[in-house]
């Protein structure tokens, strides 16, 4: 199962902790249910409401960046700084964590601060072994690209605060299984062309 990495341009809130510690922690959304990504490319994509209902979520890191080196905190730690807590609600995967004492995790929260950094980004993967597939893929035309609807995700690798989109538009990956509907989807396509092509011919014989 292929890691997939989407990148969410949202609201990253810093907020101070209700004591005397004057720690802060960072609170945010890693996706939104029911809300299409921008164009990826070849196509776009939503996250149905439910898609979560049955991820694995026992072992989710936030990162800087998407590098493992730059571990901000992970949700088996339980409580204080390091610990991730994610919430699932009606809008979407809801994050909120203080960072380690780190000299990155404080630049972090500078720039955080600032607003320098405003991207979310999360890697997940879709299992395709099951009788029901995860996702739906469909051709918009008027569009001329693919939309796809993800239904089930399998799991959530991290969660990353990011300087720059994880990818650029042309590179946004996709599993072999999905590969193969498009391609079906193709397929079907040109049978339907072929097929209104042959008619026009037949019709133009006629007349």
């Amino acid at each position: 199962m292929p890691k997939e990495i989407r990148q969410l341009t949202t609201e990253i809130e810093v907020r101070s902790l209700d004591d005397e510690s004057k720690s802060e922690y960072v609170e945010g959304y890693a996706l939104k249910f029911e809300k299409w990504s921008e164009r990826l490319g070849w196509f776009k994509e939503i996250i149905s409401r439910g898609a979560l209902d049955e991820a694995d979520m026992s072992n989710v890191i936030a990162l800087f960046n998407h590098k493992i080196d730059y571990p901000l905190a992970r949700n088996t730690v339980s409580t204080g700084a390091g610990s991730l807590q994610l919430t699932v609600d009606a809008i979407g995967l809801k994050f909120r964590f203080e960072p380690t004492d780190t000299t990155y995790g404080q630049d972090l929260m500078k720039n955080l601060r600032a607003g320098v950094i405003n991207q979310c980004s999360f890697s997940f993967s879709l299992d395709h072994s099951g009788d029901e597939e995860p996702d739906e893929w469909t051709r918009n035309e008027e569009e001329k690209l693919y939309e796809r609807r993800i239904n089930r995700i399998n799991r959530i690798f991290d969660i990353s605060l990011v300087t720059t989109p994880a990818y650029s538009d042309t590179e946004a990956v996709v599993g072999e299984r999905s590969l193969e509907k498009v391609e079906v989807l193709k397929r079907q396509k040109n049978t339907s062309n072929k097929r209104i092509e042959l008619e026009l011919d037949l019709l133009d014989l006629t007349i």
